[in-house]
């Protein structure tokens, strides 16, 4: 494939575009199965540049020269000292919070501009989504003030300040530390800072991926006061083991299967033959074969689940390296695929954890999980980290998928959007940096209007490879009737990320919350804009539970379905709709009004 030159779907398409939505799904399933977004190397070359130079080479200079661990190309001396594994933490924090980590870039919907983040965070009467409005003082609204844009680039300081700050000395600090660590309040700062954020705006706390990285702030807070440095390294061991065993729990469904495929379909270097052989039959059968679900299950569960309990538990140094040497390669692996949601950073960071944490201070060493100080440590670090990743699981309407820690599993809190014709570009009134992505696809990158659809449209073919999608699109088809072909069919996380700057996968951050913010800037007419929005499956069920939403009159049925029924279907829906149940219907739903008059 040219360098410059995405690969594109071999139709016409303004005759695609006049096909059913169905049948476009069909064609553009296959057509990622086999090629994944199609996107041009080029672009796969920026992120790698953006890695390698930015977060990689520039953290490596701003931690190593503002710390006494030697210059930047000494790496045998700071490979293993406590300061560099914490301001690479702080350093990965600032470019996340900033919105140039994680859902960057065209892989994550922002064509042109690329950054979201900062570019709405930082400015005024942008919607923010607090988590819980008017239930916390002084959170209240959905309008991003000047004190907002304040607070959030004051806690964008505060690791900054604390990556370039000098270290501090512990008397319980071994003679092989050099370079001494953060000094605490230098990490409650953060913390505190970033909570205030949360509260006002939760999208900013899930954006600093704040479930990954704010245990080890809380730890490295306590360090030298609570926690001896030996209790520091396991207490770490035990934060990361329990993010790779949780996020492996989450991934024993039905779901997980069906999001290896498009993953490695979407990987820039995986060969074209490999990228099909993870379905049955392309392009009639895209259910996962067995090496998709040996991949899955094995590769996947089995080992993130087994590596990280040898790395916890293992007594001999050779053992440690084996699993140290699995976990990088499985963080990198991941990264190779260059997922829609692009963690990249994430990923390096695990893989240089697993190093710094598991082959630099092993258990031989005196850093087993049994040598805490106190007794009691064990079970309460254990307790905090597996909270939310247990509540999440049980009552996922309360908790993000990502503290949740369920990252990968395919088992999301999703929605799909339906436009009536010119709906679309209402959008773009919204006070906001970026305009709508079909808008920055042709005004911005010069695209055809209908080769800038057909291109969004592979989203919605994305949507309907996973399990949610099936049920999403049977839903839409049910409630639209015979009018499901005369609306514009949109991803919603795709769209979220236009409007509030950025989104990972999480529902709740395009849920009715969001529409009624958005509802209440622009007055939709009923019917112009129709949102499908489904919650993750509880861990104890079989059933996923969806609502409908049209702006204008607000929540107008909610229902379930079987997941099982879901993932048995093909992405198409070939036979049709799947069963769904319909458990409540409003008096709004404009459904009933029609048969109230048409018995009239």
């Amino acid at each position: 494939m040219p360098f410059l030159t995405p690969v594109v779907p071999q139709v016409d398409p303004a005759e695609f575009l006049k096909r059913p939505h169905q049948e476009r799904i069909r064609f553009l399933t296959a057509f990622w199965a086999e090629h994944g977004f199609g996107t041009q190397k080029m672009v796969h070359a920026i992120y790698i540049l953006k890695v390698l130079v930015l977060y990689i080479g520039c953290g490596v200079l701003l931690t190593t020269l503002t710390s006494d661990v030697g210059g930047p190309l000494a790496v045998s001396q700071w490979w293993n000292e406590p300061i560099v594994y914490q301001k690479f933490v702080l350093w990965t924090l600032f470019l996340e919070l900033f919105g140039i980590g994680g859902t960057w870039g065209p892989l994550a919907a922002h064509f042109k501009p690329m950054t979201g983040g900062i570019s709405y965070w930082a400015r005024p009467n942008t919607i923010r989504l607090p988590p819980w409005p008017g239930k916390v003082p002084l959170t209240a609204g959905d309008n991003r003030s000047v004190g907002d844009v304040v607070l959030y680039l004051a806690c964008l300081a505060s690791f900054i300040v604390a990556i370039v700050m000098p270290a501090r000395q512990f008397d319980s600090l071994p003679d092989s530390v050099q370079g001494g660590m953060v000094s605490p309040v230098l990490c409650i700062v953060p913390i505190v800072l970033l909570a205030l954020c949360g509260l006002r705006d939760k999208t900013l706390f899930l954006a600093a991926r704040s479930e990954q990285y704010v245990p080890i702030l809380i730890i490295s807070a306590a360090a030298g006061s609570l926690l001896t440095f030996t209790d520091f390294i396991v207490a770490a061991k035990v934060i990361i083991v329990l993010v790779w065993v949780a996020a492996s729990m989450s991934k024993i469904n039905h779901h997980f299967g069906r999001v290896v495929p498009p993953m490695v379909s979407n990987a820039p270097f995986v060969p074209r033959f490999l990228k099909k052989a993870h379905y049955r039959s392309v392009p009639n059968d895209l259910q996962p074969s067995g090496l998709a679900n040996f991949m899955a299950h094995v590769l996947g569960t089995i080992a993130e689940c087994g590596v990280p309990l040898v790395l916890l538990f293992s007594p001999w140094p050779w053992l440690t390296l084996v699993a140290v040497g699995c976990m990088v390669l499985f963080h990198l692996f991941i990264t190779q695929t260059f997922p829609l949601a692009v963690p990249l950073e994430w990923n390096i960071l695990f893989a240089y954890i697993a190093v710094f944490l598991f082959a630099g201070h092993q258990a031989a060493d005196g850093y087993g999980v049994l040598d805490f100080s106190a007794a009691w440590m064990l079970p309460v670090l254990v307790a905090g980290c597996l909270f939310f990743p247990i509540l999440g699981n049980l009552r996922p309407d309360l908790v993000s998928f990502l503290p949740s820690m369920r990252q990968y599993a395919g088992n999301w809190a999703s929605a799909t959007w339906a436009l009536a014709p010119g709906a679309e570009a209402r959008f773009n009134e919204l006070t906001k940096p970026a305009k709508n992505q079909i808008d920055q696809l042709v005004e911005g990158m010069g695209y055809d209007p209908d080769v800038a659809e057909m291109t969004l449209q592979l989203t919605i073919g994305w949507r309907a490879m996973h399990s949610q999608g099936r049920g999403l699109f049977s839903v839409m088809q049910n409630y639209l009737g015979d009018e499901y072909e005369n609306y514009s069919l949109r991803e919603a996380e795709f769209m979220c990320n236009s409007i509030i700057g950025w989104n990972f996968g999480d529902g709740h951050l395009h849920d009715d919350q969001l529409i009624e913010a958005i509802q209440r800037r622009l007055n939709f007419a009923p019917g112009e804009f129709v949102v499908v929005w489904v919650e993750s499956q509880p861990i104890h069920k079989k059933t996923q539970q969806y609502f409908v939403m049209d702006a204008a009159l607000g929540i107008v049925e909610r229902g379930e379905w079987i997941v099982s029924e879901a993932v048995a279907e093909q992405p198409w829906l070939p036979n049709g709709p799947i069963p769904t149940r319909v458990s409540w219907t409003g008096s709004n739903h404009p459904h009933l009004a029609a048969q109230e008059d048409t018995a009239v």
